[in-house]
């Protein structure tokens, strides 16, 4: 299993967390002799959550602990028993094992609608029963993981941003996943100390209101944390009254400090409620007037990427941010589907679709690959472009066209094309080197300076391409017809 400091990512077996239709799909294709069918299936989102320019794929090391431990042990052998499927299905997961080829795009690389981030090529049954986790899997990582750097991109360069998520997460495995997919996504670090161990660090954080509370007084509170905390005396200030008690016993516990010969090279304050620009100003210009110049200022209460796009504008000031639920639980889910685009029979690979009359649910069909255009001049993302498996691409100049709008098309030059997947599987067998999550946090940094500003931006960010070459588009369109044709 994938180790974080001796820490098992994936302690339970996951078999049968599935969805019932997928077992039976599974029985039903042994029935019907097409076990032996190869079929290919796109996982991909259609919609970016929150309005935003971009989304960021995440999930992937926990895909790949799911499907190199998949078993069915004895014990869900004896559901598969109790729900009566058929004896020869229930000998065919006995054995039963992946053995096909899976494609994914790495963790941290920001990613856009309806192109394939990961693709299972495997026989017909195994790639149906995993559908429902890995949904669950890569829907939750990648929530978590857009979240929080949204909030990194709506933050000035200068200011550390903390995952602070931990007790907003719906459960443990929540509050793991948005802490450590937040520090891939950009935080500095987090509050959830299980997470910050699997990690190699030292979880972040400052006191509750609480610890305030259960004192007779707001600066024997502070005194009292100062002396035991004298390395990271960061003090929350709004428990009563700001301006007129929490900074000013603040700067009276600084005092103290500085008469006790106590170091007070870490201090500081956190304000966690009301106006955070009025206050932080405010808090500023108090403890700089008193000569506590060096110490900074995190701001916490819900924030979004908006809010903190406004506490910029209006000159706030800060240096740190906690920000928990709007990467533990943010608003926009993925939305993310699994789709069979490919089915191949005597060696070929005949394309599957999904029509609907809502053009956004039209599936691109077939076994595809993915690539990036970067601009030769600036190292900017041009476009992503999809392809047929097996389609010669331009390396000059290309004509790129909107798969739902063949009158949208753009003629570009001077790139360099990458091709976004990666073999993770091949043959049922492991081949790729998955990184660590620190790793993954210099590339997902790394991958985003190479969006354009305008893909990156809070509000109405350009719309990112994604689009097909003129084969594939056209490839499409004639087999929609087709389809159409037959429905009488």
């Amino acid at each position: 299993m994938k180790m974080y400091n001796n820490y098992e990512r994936l302690p339970r077996n996951y078999s049968l967390l599935t969805d019932e239709y997928e077992f039976s799909m599974a029985n039903a294709y042994l029935n019907a002799n097409k076990q032996e069918e190869i079929a290919v299936f796109d996982l991909f989102f259609r919609k970016i959550p929150n309005g935003g320019g971009y989304a960021i794929m995440a999930g992937l090391d926990k895909v790949i602990e799911y499907v190199k431990n998949f078993q069915i042990t004895p014990r869900k052998i004896n559901y598969l028993e109790r729900k009566g499927y058929s004896q020869a299905f229930i000998d065919y997961m006995k054995n039963f094992k992946f053995t096909g080829d899976l494609y994914a795009i790495p963790d941290g690389t920001p990613v856009f609608p309806n192109e394939p981030l990961i693709t299972i090529k495997a026989p017909i049954i195994e790639a149906q029963i995993m559908e429902t986790m890995l949904l669950t899997i890569v829907n939750g990582a990648m929530e978590h993981a857009t979240g929080a750097r949204r909030i990194i991109e709506a933050t000035p360069r200068n200011v550390k941003v903390m995952e602070f998520g931990s007790r907003r997460a719906d459960g443990q495995e929540a509050s793991i996943d948005s802490a450590l997919y937040g520090v891939m996504a950009g935080c500095c670090g987090t509050s959830n100390t299980m997470a910050a161990d699997m990690l190699g660090q030292t979880a972040l954080g400052t006191m509750a209101h609480s610890w305030i509370e259960s004192f007779d007084s707001e600066l024997e509170a502070f005194t009292t944390y100062a002396e035991i905390y004298p390395n990271n005396c960061i003090l929350l200030v709004d428990t009563f009254d700001t301006l007129k008690s929490g900074v000013p016993n603040a700067i009276k516990t600084f005092k103290y400090m500085q008469e006790k010969g106590i170091n007070t090279d870490n201090i500081g304050i956190r304000i966690d409620s009301g106006d955070l620009t009025y206050l932080s100003k405010e808090a500023r210009k108090m403890m700089d007037e008193a000569g506590f110049t060096n110490a900074t200022i995190c701001l916490s209460n819900g924030l979004t990427a908006e809010v903190i796009e406004s506490l910029t504008n209006q000159g706030a000031v800060f240096d740190s941010l906690g920000v928990g639920d709007n990467i533990s639980k943010p608003a926009g889910r993925m939305g993310c589907v699994y789709k069979e685009v490919a089915l191949n029979k005597n060696g070929e690979y005949i394309p599957k679709i999904k029509l609907s009359n809502d053009t956004i649910k039209i599936v691109n069909p077939d076994y595809k690959k993915i690539y990036r255009a970067f601009d030769k001049e600036t190292g900017y993302a041009i476009a992503d472009v999809m392809t047929r498996h097996n389609e010669p691409i331009e390396k000059e100049d290309m004509k790129i066209v909107c798969p739902t709008d063949s009158l949208k098309n753009k003629q570009i030059t001077g790139y360099e094309l990458v091709e976004l997947q990666k073999p993770i599987f091949l043959n049922g067998k492991l081949v790729y080197n998955d990184p660590d999550i620190m790793q993954k946090k210099a590339y997902c940094e790394e991958q985003m300076q190479k969006l354009y500003p305008e893909v990156r931006r809070t509000l109405m960010p350009h719309e990112y391409y994604v689009d097909g070459t003129e084969e594939y588009v056209n490839f499409k369109n004639e087999l929609i017809g087709k389809v159409r044709s037959l429905v009488k």
